[in-house]
């Protein structure tokens, strides 16, 4: 830069003593809060898969390929989903590759009916421990149900051990029923205090069909009770656009409710989150669109 003129130096030494002080303090700011590292960030997704039945006009075996190529562009580490049957979630895996496995069991036990099926990258996340539990007054009885819900509905979740940043997290996984409202709040009532129970020393990582609107309805405050929990949607530096996260096959809803939710610890960092609207020809993977978040543990 070239030296200013001697009759402006008074001038512009006072200029540049305010400018490096300004610099200084945005040295000090950015030291105190460190940008993000986005190789160690988690790939997360949370995913209606919608049961696959080859009735209907949405056979499984006509969205199957869209699935296979939304999930291979996506490469999530973490997918938690709902709504699963057994050999469905084989045909994902399969698709996927072999560096992927799945932890689940059918809401009735065993292999049979739906899953709240957990997915990993295992180049990325190692399991370490993992349980389930039924949403009803009996957690430990498999389909149990005694809140007036029909549909049996379930928990899973895991501790996973991070080979890439050597820390280790937990992520559980639901899907709160879809008729009733007692039912959905005593629910999330048991998965917060479930969650409570863990080693609090671990971030937290909770996706799920919640089947009810964030921000507007008391399923939506008990989650985020106490500072438990934080929405990945609100807390994301980057997001894209909202949509309805259920869609029925019928046209998109721009800023539509979301009852498809990532929740992660306060202590973690939401880098990006996003709705994947991702079709082909008409052609949607499941009747419910996924959401995805990029977090720092």
């Amino acid at each position: 830069m070239p030296r200013p003129p001697f009759s402006r130096r008074t001038a512009l030494h006072a200029a540049a003593a305010a400018v490096a002080a300004t610099q200084a303090t945005a040295v000090a700011s950015a030291s105190a809060t460190p940008s993000p590292d986005r190789r160690r960030a988690l790939r997360v997704m949370s995913f209606n898969l919608r049961y696959a039945s080859e009735t209907g006009p949405h056979p499984w075996s006509e969205r199957r390929p869209v699935m296979r190529r939304l999930l291979r562009r996506e490469k999530p580490h973490l997918l938690g989903t709902q709504e699963g049957l057994h050999g469905q979630l084989r045909d994902i895996v399969d698709d996927l590759g072999a560096r992927y496995a799945w932890i689940g069991l059918g809401r009735a036990g065993g292999s049979h009916d739906e899953f709240t099926a957990v997915l990993y990258d295992t180049d990325r996340l190692t399991p370490e421990e993992y349980d389930h539990f039924w949403l009803s007054d009996t957690p430990a009885l498999i389909g149990s149900a005694t809140w007036g819900n029909t549909v049996v509905r379930m928990a899973s979740w895991v501790r996973f051990a991070d080979r890439r940043t050597g820390g280790r997290f937990y992520a559980l996984n639901t899907h709160l029923d879809h008729a009733h409202q007692y039912a959905r709040e005593r629910g999330a009532e048991l998965i917060s205090s479930r969650l409570r129970g863990l080693d609090p020393s671990l971030p937290r990582v909770v996706t799920g069909d919640f089947n009810v609107a964030a921000h507007r309805n008391p399923v939506y405050d008990t989650m985020l009770d106490h500072g438990t929990l934080k929405d990945t949607w609100d807390d994301a530096a980057e997001r894209g656009r909202q949509y309805a996260t259920f869609h029925g096959y019928r046209p998109l809803v721009p800023d539509g409710d979301r009852v498809d939710w990532i929740l992660v610890s306060p202590s973690a960092r939401t880098l990006r989150a996003g709705i994947n609207t991702f079709s082909e020809d008409g052609r949607f993977p499941s009747d419910h669109l996924p959401v995805q978040a990029l977090v720092e543990l």
